[in-house]
């Protein structure tokens, strides 16, 4: 068992306390003193509890404690007034207090890998959010409060939880970069969806898709489309419209025809074709001048299409 030492005599001058993976079991004594701190970093180690005085803590922008053994946030930290991230990943926490949709300066948020089942229903207070981990709970509603952080750009992760439907207002997340549904019970998806223009990144791997919205067309700037183990047995032809989408991966589908609007897909480099149902591929395939590799293990043709053995010849890796 290790523990932090205690504050040292210029603990009001210290502005990092930086211990990841050192065995801690305890906080320090005389945190409160060290009230220039600007940076706690603890992850990886034991701590069982959150004590309420770090709230206090003035000059606070960042709280890590991923990977402890937290099962409880003190109502007080929703008043740490100049918190900017706070990473509560990996502990054992069944529920967040609504307090904590008062830090209306946080920019980034992880609460994944916890045993959450609910949300604060205020959590669209947190307007000033650019990064949110919801991934690896309990949760089976996607509350319609995530459609208010208009300054959610960079990530919104919500994989492995049992969602079984995405509410219409996430679309209005139109700065967003990457969304991740992955591992959940998705049987439709929203046309608003199609409003997510800034999406680069687009994952819907594992979940019981059975057909996708065409809107799903408009997402022009998307590179990369994961629609991997889902129930998928026809595609909108306006993904032909992603002119900028590089890695199509549809493997692992119930597929039986690909739109032949698939041609006009000039960027797409990997195109993953694996254990599908289709018997023919569009000619139009043949004429991807960026495809590098094109995966059609476990898919069952009824017969090689003669342009494969022209896109080998001008380098592209095709897996049979």
């Amino acid at each position: 068992m290790s523990d932090v030492p205690r504050a040292a005599p210029n603990a009001t001058e210290t502005r990092d306390l930086v211990r990841p993976r050192a065995g801690l079991t305890r906080w320090p004594t005389g945190l409160a003193r060290m009230t220039a701190l600007r940076r706690i970093d603890l992850d990886g180690n034991a701590l069982p509890h959150l004590p309420a005085e770090v709230a206090a803590l003035p000059a606070l922008a960042t709280l890590s404690l991923y990977a402890n053994q937290l099962t409880h946030v003190p109502d007080a930290l929703g008043d740490a007034p100049a918190l900017r991230h706070l990473s509560l990943g990996g502990n054992r926490l069944t529920r967040v207090p609504d307090s904590l949709c008062r830090l209306t300066t946080l920019r980034s948020l992880n609460l994944a890998e916890n045993l959450l089942t609910a949300l604060p229903p205020r959590l669209g207070d947190l307007t000033d959010l650019r990064m949110l981990d919801l991934g690896h709970n309990r949760l089976h509603h996607i509350p319609d409060a995530l459609g208010d952080l208009p300054n959610l750009t960079d990530y919104l992760y919500l994989s492995d939880n049992g969602f079984t439907s995405v509410p219409a207002s996430l679309g209005r997340l139109t700065g967003l970069d990457y969304l991740n549904l992955t591992h959940n019970h998705l049987t439709t998806l929203p046309d608003t969806l199609g409003d997510m223009a800034a999406l680069r990144e687009l994952r819907l791997y594992d979940n019981h898709l059975a057909t996708l919205p065409s809107t799903l067309g408009r997402l022009t700037r998307l590179r990369e489309l994961h629609l991997a183990d889902n129930h998928l047995t026809v595609l909108p032809h306006t993904l032909g419209d992603l002119h900028d989408l590089r890695h199509l991966d549809l493997r692992n589908n119930p597929l039986r025809h690909l739109p032949d609007t698939l041609g006009t897909l000039h960027r797409l480099r990997h195109l993953d074709l694996r254990a599908t149902h289709l018997r023919h591929l569009p000619d139009t395939l043949a004429t991807l001048p960026s495809l590098e590799k094109l995966d059609l293990r476990w898919t069952k043709l009824d017969q090689l299409p003669p342009w494969i053995q022209a896109l080998r010849q001008r380098g592209c890796v095709v897996l049979l």
